[in-house]
């Protein structure tokens, strides 16, 4: 109660800081974020995956080939990217959140949206949030005016069998605001979760289009289950991972085409970049390393663009090192908000790196959680007791383990992590407890199924319930029509 208390007196200074600056320009705020899309599956990074739209974003706009979450997995990556902080720093390190989870966001955390609220902004989030489900944890409850898509992940329904939920999860529920209106038991309702989001996207630029907003756009896609509308796979050829990346193409250029045909694109910044590496089937394009294991470069470096007609400068690559605990900062530099002061704010300004050609990172080093730290070009990974050292302008795929030729560099880089994760426990905020915590759903009762809510009951989906790739159960079957030869 003594946070919430002191959050409030804060937000007030805020509100009064704001009010007395609207004069400045408050742009726009589009921030879209992909869950467990790799460093290589988009064109602009290299990928052969269709993907159009976002080819033009990179076109007109930037793409940051040095750009990391911050912190890795669904709830720690949203915590440090929502706060401006380590995860570890309020709380929200180790595991994700499941269904009825007593741990969530601390209220008393300052988030983007409650930032820029404070400046006058509408605020909106569409899509996955996974910060806590209980209602105090809530998007309606940490400065989002509006709410629409699910509390948690979409490998968390019952048609997972999971050893997490030995009873087997709650139906996972679609939620309007702070109310559950349909529910995702079926393949068909996977497969309409991209555009459900879109269309939640497009319609709050759409009826705030005269005033500032933020549109925090969490995509569900592409993690696993994926299930797609017939018509997707057909385009992709069968192949799933490669129909979802294609669709949330399509959905990120209708954002930008609705905000072209609105006039508002010269006062409006878009930002595209993903919560940790690739999953199964997704790829992490040059890099070596994936959504789980050590601290490779695939694991926390992400494909990132930037795009604000008249003000980042067409088809600009910035090659600096950014975070994903920098944006909290970055867009209160950019819209004039007060970042708070009464606490530790982990990330930096990073606005010179989108409007300055030549501009330098302001990090001295990247850390990877507590398992990598990067300086420049070099690179160090910690395995258990040993290290492996990597010069990443020479080889970013991280083959040659430079460790031995360069002890001197070792021993600077091992210092610099233990003294972060000193300063960091330092100064540590607890997550957020609940009481009596249960899930939002215990049964369906009479919601209407997703693809039932949306009026679409009838599509085709293609794709597998389980978290098994149609890929992996076919190499299963070559494998087993060989052995029974």
């Amino acid at each position: 109660m003594k946070g919430i208390k002191m959050k409030k007196l804060i937000m007030s200074a805020m509100l009064v800081a704001a009010s007395l600056a609207l004069a400045t320009d408050r742009p726009n705020i589009v921030f879209i974020f992909i869950d467990d899309m790799g460093y290589g599956d988009i064109g602009p990074f290299g990928s052969e995956n269709k993907t159009p739209h976002l080819d033009r974003m990179a076109e007109e706009g930037m793409k940051l080939t040095d750009f990391y979450v911050s912190s890795t997995a669904c709830t720690p990556s949203r915590s440090a990217l929502m706060t401006g902080c380590y995860a570890d720093r309020v709380g929200m390190d180790g595991d994700v959140v499941f269904p009825g989870d007593p741990r969530g966001l601390n209220p008393s955390e300052i988030t983007i949206a409650e930032m820029l609220k404070a400046r006058g902004y509408t605020t909106g989030c569409f899509g996955k949030w996974h910060l806590g489900d209980m209602p105090q944890f809530m998007p309606l409850k940490q400065g989002f005016d509006e709410y629409e898509g699910i509390p948690y992940s979409n490998d968390m329904w019952v048609l997972n069998p999971s050893t997490r939920a030995p009873g087997g999860f709650p139906p996972l529920p679609y939620m309007k605001q702070d109310k559950a209106v349909a529910h995702i038991p079926d393949a068909a309702s996977q497969a309409l979760l991209c555009e459900a989001v879109t269309d939640a996207a497009v319609g709050v630029i759409q009826r705030h289009r005269t005033e500032p907003f933020l549109a925090y756009v969490p995509y569900t896609y592409v993690h696993l289950p994926r299930l797609s509308r017939q018509e997707w796979a057909q385009r992709a050829g069968g192949d799933e991972t490669r129909a979802q990346i294609e669709e949330l193409d399509a959905g990120v250029g209708r954002i930008l085409d609705t905000i072209r045909d609105l006039g508002i694109a010269e006062k409006t910044l878009v930002f595209f970049t993903s919560d940790n590496g690739p999953a199964r089937g997704c790829s992490a394009g040059p890099l070596r390393g994936a959504k789980s294991g050590p601290k490779y470069e695939g694991h926390m470096r992400m494909p990132t663009l930037a795009w604000w007609p008249g003000k980042i400068p067409d088809g600009m690559v910035c090659s600096e090192i950014g975070a994903s605990i920098d944006i909290l900062p970055t867009l209160a530099k950019i819209t004039g908000a007060e970042v708070p002061s009464d606490r530790v704010i982990d990330g930096k300004d990073i606005s010179a790196l989108l409007f300055e050609p030549g501009a330098k990172s302001p990090h001295s080093g990247l850390y990877y959680e507590y398992e990598g730290v990067r300086k420049g070009k070099w690179k160090l990974v910690r395995l258990g007791n040993a290290f492996k050292l990597y010069d990443l302008a020479a080889d970013l795929g991280e083959t040659k383990d430079l460790s031995a030729q360069y002890p001197e560099k070792v021993e600077e880089l091992s210092t610099m992590l233990k003294a972060h994760e000193k300063k960091v426990a330092a100064a540590r905020r607890p997550a957020g407890r609940a009481a009596n915590s249960e899930p939002i759903l215990e049964s369906p009762c009479k919601l209407p199924t997703l693809a039932e809510y949306l009026g679409q009951a009838d599509i085709k989906a293609v794709g597998s319930v389980t978290k098994e790739l149609s890929t992996e159960k076919n190499e299963k079957k070559k494998k087993k029509g060989k052995a029974g030869k």
